[in-house]
C-alpha cells in the first residue's frame, strides 16, 4: 500500500458503435437484461481499469414470498409474462484483465444517486488491489442526470385502472423575505407526490409560530396550488408548489397536507440491488464479471447505510434461489430504517419531524420494545431464519446520537439497558464527530460555521472508517476477526441523559450548553395499514398523532468537553478544543435548536493568559503541549497507537504526523 492517496487518473472515454447487450438467463435472477451503453478506460497506480455505464432491465413475480413484502407490488400493472418491470442504472469498475481481480465485489448503495466509488479513500485502496467496484440505482424519487444512479420503478393502480390516493405532508419554513411561492419538497424531492386534486378545498395549509405552537388553518381561498412568481395570486397553476396570497411570513411554519394520487412502487428498489448482485456474482449468461465473483461486500453512508438496514431487515440479502447476497455490510452514520417501502414514501428524507424510520425494530439482537408495546424484534430476524446474515460493521459518530436518535439502537426504547451485539456485527463509535466526520486537520483557527453558533467541527472518521473497511474486507476474506467492537456501554457510565450536569460539559463563557440541543425521539401513529415493525405499508394519519416522546441518552464528556468512548481519532487524542456532536442552529425559525447533521468546535485558548481572561475553565493550549514540537510528538504516539490497535493504517499515520508538523500548533 502506497503512503499518499493518488486521484485515479481517468483516460479519455470512448463512446461504443453500439450499445452491448447482456442478457441473463437464469430461473431466480430476475435481471432479464443488462446493457452496458458507455465503456471508458480507468487507469489506476498502474492497473488497467475500466468503466462500465448502463441500464439494467428487472422483472419480479409479485405472488413470490420473497418479493411479496414489498408495499403495493400486488397493486403494480404486469407485463404478458405477468411479471412487474423496472430498470435502473449501474455503474462498474474492472480490471479490464478479470484474471487479476481478486474475487471480491464491492458495492456502494449511491446517496440520493451519487456514488463515490471512483473517488479516493478505502475505494482507490481497493481498486489498487484488484477489487471489483460496483453502484447502482435504486431510488426512483430523484431525476435523472450525469453521474447520478437512478431506478423506475411501475406506478400502483387499483384493479379498475383508476388512481390509488393517500395522505402526504409537506413542511415550509425560512422563506425568504417576501416570497410567495414555495415549492413542494418531500424528503428534500420536488414533485413526488401528486395532488390527486388542485382544488385547495381538499387540502389544508396551517400556519403556527413556534414547533410546539398550534397550528392555524389558512382559508381555501387564501392560497392555491400554483406559482406565483410572475403572475399575481392565484398565478398559474402547478401541482409542485403552494402560493400564498399576500406571501409567506419567515418567522412561521408552515404545513401543507394533501391527497396524493399514483405512487410509485418504492420498495422494487430493495429487490433490484438484490437481483443486480446476483446476477453479477453467480457467473449468469452474459455477466460482464464473468465468473470472477467469490465475495461481495456492501457499504453505505448515512440514508444509504439506512437503504442496507432495511434491505437487510425486510429479508432482501436472500436471492430467490435462496443464497446470500452480501457476504459483509457497512452501514455508516445510519441510525434508522430507510422509510422507502412505504405508500407514497419519500426515500431521500432525512428524519425530519414527523417522517417515519424510527418507528420499527433499531437494534441488531433481538429486544421486546415494552416502551411502544411490541414484540420482540431485531434487525438480523429474517436472515437469521434464513441462514443468510452477513458479517456487519457499523460505525457511527457522535452526531447520530444528537441529530438521528441513535440511542435506542444501543440501549432501547426504555434507554435502561445494553442491548448485546450479535456475533457477525462489530460496532465502532467515532467520539465527537459531526455527520459524516470532519475535513481533518490540525488548525487552531477555524472559522465559525455560518449556520450555526458555533465553528464547524473538523474532528475526522475518515481513517478510522478506511481502516475498519480493509478489516471488514479481511474478515469476510479471510475469516479474519476485525479488532474488538468499542463504542458507549450503559454498564460502564458511558451514556447519560443529555443535559450538561448529566454529560459533566464544562461551563465555557458564550457557549451554547447541550441541554436541549437534540432531535426527540417521538412514537408516532401513522394509522392502522402502517406496519411499524418493518416502516412499511400505507400511511393514513398525515400529520401523524404523536403517541409519546421517549427517553435517549448520550455520551459522557471530560472535563474538556470531550466524549471519553469510542474510537478515539488522532486529533482528538491530541485535541486544540472541544469537538460536538451538536451545533446550535444561528438564525433562522429554528434558531436555537440543533442544526441536523452539524457538529461543533470551541477552540482551546492559545496561552494561560487568554484563557484567565476569558473565564474558559479548559487549558490552554500552552498549558497542555508547553511547544510545537511536544505536540507533534503527541500526535506521533496517539498515531502509532491507533495503527498497534488496527484503527488507523500506517500511511495515514505517516499522513497525519506530517500534518501536525507543518500545522501552525503554538507557532
Amino acid at each position: 500500500m502506497t503512503s499518499r492517496f493518488r486521484k485515479p487518473l481517468l483516460a479519455v472515454s470512448f463512446f461504443l458503435a453500439a450499445c452491448v447487450m447482456l442478457f441473463a438467463s437464469s430461473a431466480h435472477a430476475e435481471v432479464v437484461k443488462l446493457v452496458v451503453e458507455k465503456r471508458e478506460a480507468f487507469a489506476h497506480q498502474g492497473r488497467s481499469y475500466e468503466k462500465l455505464t448502463g441500464h439494467f432491465y428487472g422483472e419480479l413475480d409479485a405472488r413470490n414470498p420473497f418479493n411479496a413484502i414489498i408495499t403495493d407490488i400486488e397493486h403494480a400493472p404486469r407485463n404478458a409474462r405477468g411479471r412487474v418491470e423496472y430498470s435502473a442504472t449501474f455503474t462498474i469498475l474492472k480490471p479490464v484483465d478479470m484474471t487479476g481481480a481478486t474475487g471480491v465485489l464491492v458495492y456502494e448503495v449511491p446517496n440520493r444517486g451519487r456514488a463515490g466509488i471512483a473517488g479516493g479513500g478505502y475505494f482507490a485502496d481497493f481498486r489498487s488491489q484488484g477489487h471489483v467496484l460496483v453502484a447502482s440505482g435504486w431510488q426512483a424519487d430523484i431525476a435523472a442526470g450525469a453521474g447520478v444512479e437512478t431506478m423506475v420503478t411501475p406506478i400502483a393502480k387499483n384493479a379498475d385502472g383508476s388512481s390509488i390516493t393517500g395522505p402526504v405532508m409537506s413542511r415550509f419554513a425560512d422563506m425568504p423575505v417576501g416570497s410567495s411561492t414555495q415549492t413542494i419538497i418531500r424528503g428534500r424531492v420536488t414533485g413526488t407526490a401528486t395532488p390527486a386534486s388542485l382544488d385547495t378545498r381538499q387540502a389544508t395549509l396551517t400556519r403556527r409560530a413556534s414547533e410546539n405552537g398550534s397550528r392555524v388553518p389558512l382559508r381555501a381561498d387564501e392560497w392555491a396550488f400554483a406559482d406565483c412568481a410572475t403572475v399575481p395570486f392565484p398565478g398559474t397553476a402547478a401541482p409542485d408548489k403552494v402560493c400564498l396570497k399576500g406571501g409567506f411570513d419567515p418567522a412561521s411554519l408552515y404545513e401543507l397536507t394533501y391527497i396524493a394520487k399514483d405512487p410509485l412502487v418504492h420498495g422494487i428498489g430493495f429487490a433490484a440491488t438484490r437481483d443486480l448482485i446476483a446476477f453479477l456474482r453467480h457467473g449468469s449468461a452474459g455477466n460482464p464479471l464473468g465468473t470472477a465473483v467469490r465475495h461481495t461486500i456492501a457499504q453505505g453512508n448515512s440514508q444509504s447505510g439506512n437503504y442496507l438496514r432495511s434491505m437487510l431487515h425486510l429479508g432482501f440479502n436472500q436471492d430467490e434461489a435462496g443464497r446470500r447476497v452480501f457476504d459483509g455490510m457497512n452501514p455508516n452514520i445510519a441510525a434508522r430504517q430507510l422509510a422507502m417501502n412505504i405508500r407514497f414514501s419519500a426515500p431521500s428524507g432525512g428524519a425530519e419531524m414527523f417522517e417515519p424510520g424510527s418507528e420499527g425494530v433499531l437494534w441488531w439482537s433481538d429486544y421486546v420494545d415494552q416502551a411502544r408495546g411490541r414484540q420482540a424484534g431485531g434487525l438480523l430476524a429474517r436472515c437469521q431464519a434464513t441462514e443468510t446474515c452477513p458479517r456487519i460493521v457499523e460505525t457511527f459518530g457522535s452526531a447520530e446520537f444528537y441529530s438521528l436518535r441513535a440511542s435506542p439502537n444501543l440501549v432501547g426504547t426504555r434507554a435502561d439497558r445494553d442491548i448485546p451485539l450479535p456475533a457477525n456485527v462489530r460496532r465502532y463509535y467515532s467520539p465527537g464527530t459531526r455527520h459524516g466526520g470532519g475535513a481533518g486537520g490540525f488548525n487552531v483557527d477555524v472559522p465559525i460555521d455560518a449556520c450555526c453558533q458555533l465553528a464547524s467541527n473538523p474532528n475526522p472518521s475518515a481513517e478510522t472508517n478506511r481502516a475498519l473497511m480493509h478489516a471488514l474486507v479481511d474478515w469476510v476474506v479471510k475469516d479474519a476477526p476485525p479488532p474488538p467492537s468499542r463504542y458507549p456501554r450503559l454498564d460502564r457510565g458511558d451514556l447519560v441523559p443529555p443535559t450538561q450536569s448529566a454529560m459533566g460539559f464544562p461551563l465555557i463563557p458564550g457557549v451554547s450548553l447541550p441541554d436541549g440541543v437534540i432531535v426527540p425521539f417521538h412514537e408516532y401513529d401513522f394509522g392502522p395499514g402502517f406496519k411499524n415493525a418493518d416502516v412499511s405499508g400505507v400511511v393514513s394519519l398525515q400529520p401523524p398523532i404523536v403517541r409519546q416522546t421517549l427517553p435517549m441518552l448520550v455520551p459522557r464528556v471530560d472535563a474538556d468537553g470531550n466524549e471519553l468512548s469510542g474510537v478515539r481519532s488522532v486529533l482528538l487524542e491530541a485535541p486544540l478544543g472541544t469537538y460536538t456532536g451538536w451545533n446550535p442552529s444561528a438564525r433562522g425559525f429554528f434558531k436555537g435548536d440543533i442544526q441536523r447533521s452539524s457538529g461543533g468546535f470551541i477552540p482551546f485558548a492559545k496561552t494561560k493568559a487568554q484563557r484567565v481572561a476569558s473565564g474558559d475553565p479548559r487549558l490552554s493550549l500552552e498549558e497542555r503541549y508547553g511547544s510545537h514540537d511536544a505536540y507533534v510528538a503527541r500526535v506521533k504516539a496517539a498515531a502509532t497507537r491507533a495503527v498497534a490497535e488496527r484503527f488507523l493504517l500506517p500511511d495515514d499515520a505517516e499522513r497525519l504526523v506530517a500534518q501536525a508538523e507543518k500545522s501552525n500548533v503554538l507557532r
